[in-house]
């Protein structure tokens, strides 16, 4: 792994994908470094930098355990996610691919388009306290500034071929976006066939954890092979969110 120098002077280069729901001036305004355990772990994010203060401080934190969901005749998600040319991020905190303009998620009659989507290992959210061995989110933002994070857990099972084709140019040192010449990938194979999904209110996992979220987690996971788990693994062991309190949150479970 870089020096601590180096990863500092990297963030200014990942910034707007380190936090990323936040645009680039925002997050070039708090370039406090984090991590996943020791001083800059979780549980010390708000006191790292005042911009931070909302994760240690705020009510509707993310991820959390799903669990009491309420039933409700949700509409599901209408996907218009394209095919697009292969850019793969090693951010030092995940693996992310950008997105150019095109691709776009209705939720609850409001549409956004879709930035980037990256991994977590292990999953972030839970279901009935029983959490998946990764996680992919995908971020996406309206024209409003409100942002709608879709989340799909991924299990040990089949390979997924979208998934191999980032792994395959996942860089394993944190460095800038850089597009992978003739490859193309498609996000809806990361999405379920499945669409039952849970729908709350939430945050960023990711400092400043801004409180702007609409999260969809989709109740049934994809699958991978156990050789793609362990080789996202071997570059990022652990980057995954604490459960946060659920407050008096109401959590929403399509099918009813």
């Amino acid at each position: 792994m870089p020096s601590a120098l180096a990863r500092r002077n990297l963030f200014g280069l990942a910034a707007a994908f380190a936090c990323p729901l936040c645009t680039r001036a925002t997050a070039a305004a708090a370039p406090a470094e984090f991590g996943y355990s020791g001083a800059d772990g979780p549980e010390h994010w708000g006191e790292l930098s005042s911009d931070y203060r909302v994760c240690g401080m705020g009510t509707q934190q993310s991820p959390i355990n799903l669990t009491g969901a309420v039933k409700a005749r949700l509409e599901y998600p209408s996907f218009e996610y394209k095919k697009v040319p292969l850019r793969v991020w090693n951010n030092g905190h995940t693996s992310l691919t950008s997105v150019p303009a095109g691709s776009t998620v209705k939720v609850a009659n409001v549409t956004y388009k879709l930035l980037q989507f990256h991994f977590h290992h292990p999953s972030e959210h839970q279901i009935d306290g029983k959490a998946s061995a990764m996680e992919v989110h995908f971020v996406n933002k309206a024209a409003d500034g409100s942002f709608c994070a879709v989340g799909a857990f991924i299990a040990a099972g089949r390979g997924n071929p979208v998934l191999d084709a980032i792994l395959k140019a996942m860089p394993s040192q944190p460095g800038p976006d850089m597009p992978v010449e003739g490859v193309t990938v498609d996000p809806m194979g990361l999405l379920p066939k499945n669409r039952s999904y849970f729908r709350y209110m939430g945050s960023v996992t990711t400092p400043p954890c801004p409180e702007t979220v609409t999260w969809v987690v989709f109740r049934t996971p994809i699958e991978a092979s156990q050789a793609q788990i362990e080789r996202f693994a071997a570059v990022f062991p652990m980057d995954a969110r604490p459960l946060q309190p659920t407050n008096r949150r109401v959590i929403l479970e399509s099918g009813g």
